[in-house]
């Protein structure tokens, strides 16, 4: 069976350690890869390369629009590749093999908006008194480390690396350890370009081990982190011990606002995609449903025959449901289903496991749909990370806005309503870092700032509010006369 390796200055190498980590297929449950058991020294070499790489002259050397042209060539490769990338991305994730599809067009997006970016990061001139020139340059913080989740490898990976080499920037990623092998293709084609040797390096390994290593690692310029509100906290402890700024992306427990106004068809289908893509193992998930009191049954009626049509299966075979990643998440799920009946709930639609024939081993579960829950409940106001929508209602717009800030989260609101005033009224009191109003998610939003407020994170990613995570502003001041 294949074994993986690390890509450190320009070179693929093996792990340090001989230990290896199995790489299962979630759609089967059987292994498909081995990947490397990196080490503190397998994380040290990394960054002692992209360390040497920041402070030497070939890097330094390359103009704005020269590396703009590296993540242009990376556009198109991954473009040329897009058929092998989605299957890698299906193998590795489970995720159906359309959504897979578009998270290869997000990813050239990402290196192609970057590029165009590279060489439009600007400083200013501040008028201060006459006799002095006063100006503001952007430099590269030097290095920087990416920290990768498992449910969209290729696009999260894409998106933060991308961003910090078009600031002249160097990158030392570490990718999920259940889901390594589009980083390893990403890494290939970084070694088809241009970029200097140490610029990109890729080292693989469990986060407890790896991943903490390269948080807390002194050389480390700044740490960019998608994952659990946990794991986060650590990252950011490590960080600080360094005086390192970081950017976290971390959970979510998302609201669709469903006013009676509204278009119902367009909405039903936005709140389902929103939930279910994925199998819902997503930050952004809309999985909190508030709906006014006076169309709450008309409304659940038409979200509850769109997820009864819904087809689960292997993500090869493009079905509307992959599996869920692991017997770990899995189990998560299944402890939070126990708790509904505990917590008042009562199940739609769904609550279990689903099995596929051909694929017992891989874990599915049905698209699950939850009345009565307290708003204050485990199910209703922590992240399941699973495809479970839980149904409140409301009578007016400030109960709506006190359910949808009423949780430890605030990354993605929905607001749906023909009132565009009220949309815009609802907009600004609700506490999220993304607010869609009659639409969720805007075809991947690679030019739009995505972050959180509360628990789901702080900075933000995509767009070019990102380039500002990559960069660090100083200040010269010249006596002129």
């Amino acid at each position: 069976m294949k074994v993986l390796q690390n890509y450190v200055n320009g070179k693929w190498v093996y792990a340090s350690a001989s230990e290896q980590i199995p790489v299962h297929a979630p759609s089967s449950g059987e292994q498909i890869v081995f990947s490397p058991r990196s080490k503190v020294a397998d994380i040290n070499s990394a960054v002692d390369a992209a360390s040497e790489a920041f402070e030497g002259e070939k890097w330094k050397s390359f103009k704005p629009h020269e590396r703009g042209a590296i993540l242009f060539e990376m556009a198109n490769m991954i473009r040329e590749s897009s058929d092998e990338l989605a299957h890698l991305e299906t193998l590795d994730t489970g995720k159906p093999l359309s959504q897979a599809r578009s998270d290869v067009e997000a990813a050239a997006r990402y290196f192609e908006y970057y590029a165009g970016a590279a060489d439009k990061v600007f400083g200013e001139t501040i008028p201060v008194e006459p006799g002095i020139l006063d100006y503001t340059i952007r430099e590269p913080v030097g290095v920087t480390a990416h920290i990768i989740p498992w449910n969209y490898p290729l696009q999260v990976a894409s998106r933060s690396c991308a961003a910090a080499i078009a600031t002249g920037n160097t990158v030392v990623m570490k990718p999920a350890e259940d889901t390594p092998l589009t980083a390893v293709k990403l890494a290939e084609m970084f070694d088809r370009t241009a970029l200097p040797d140490g610029v990109f390096n890729l080292v693989m390994g469990y986060g407890a081990e790896a991943g903490a290593a390269l948080s807390a690692h002194p050389f480390v310029n700044h740490i960019t982190f998608t994952g659990s509100v946990e794991t986060g906290s650590a990252v950011m402890t490590a960080a600080a011990r360094n005086i390192v700024p970081v950017t976290l992306e971390l959970g979510g427990k998302s609201p669709n606002l469903v006013f009676a106004d509204c278009d119902q068809d367009l909405a039903a289908n936005w709140v389902v995609k929103s939930i279910l893509q994925n199998a819902g193992q997503t930050c952004s998930a809309g999985s909190r449903l508030l709906v006014e009191s006076s169309v709450k049954d008309d409304f659940l009626k038409k979200v509850l025959e769109r997820m009864e049509k819904t087809v689960i299966g292997p993500g090869e075979d493009d079905p509307d449901i992959g599996p869920i990643l692991n017997g770990t998440q899995y189990e998560r799920i299944e402890e939070f289903m126990n708790a509904v009946h505990h917590e008042g709930g009562r199940f739609l639609l769904g609550g279990a496991r689903e099995v596929v024939a051909g694929y017992e081993g891989g874990y599915y579960f049905q698209p699950t749909v939850i009345d009565g829950l307290s708003s204050h409940s485990k199910v209703a106001s922590e992240e399941v990370f699973g495809p479970v929508l839980s149904v409140f209602s409301f009578d007016s717009e400030e109960e709506a806005i006190r359910l949808a800030n009423g949780t430890e989260y605030g990354l993605v609101t929905g607001i749906w309503t023909k009132d565009i005033a009220r949309g815009h009224k609802v907009a600004e009191k609700v506490k999220a870092g993304q607010i869609f109003i009659n639409n969720y998610g805007a075809g991947g939003g690679i030019q739009m700032p995505f972050g959180g407020y509360k628990k789901s994170g702080f900075g933000r990613e995509k767009g070019l509010e990102a380039l500002r995570n990559y960069t660090q502003l100083k200040n010269v001041a010249v006596r002129v006369y």
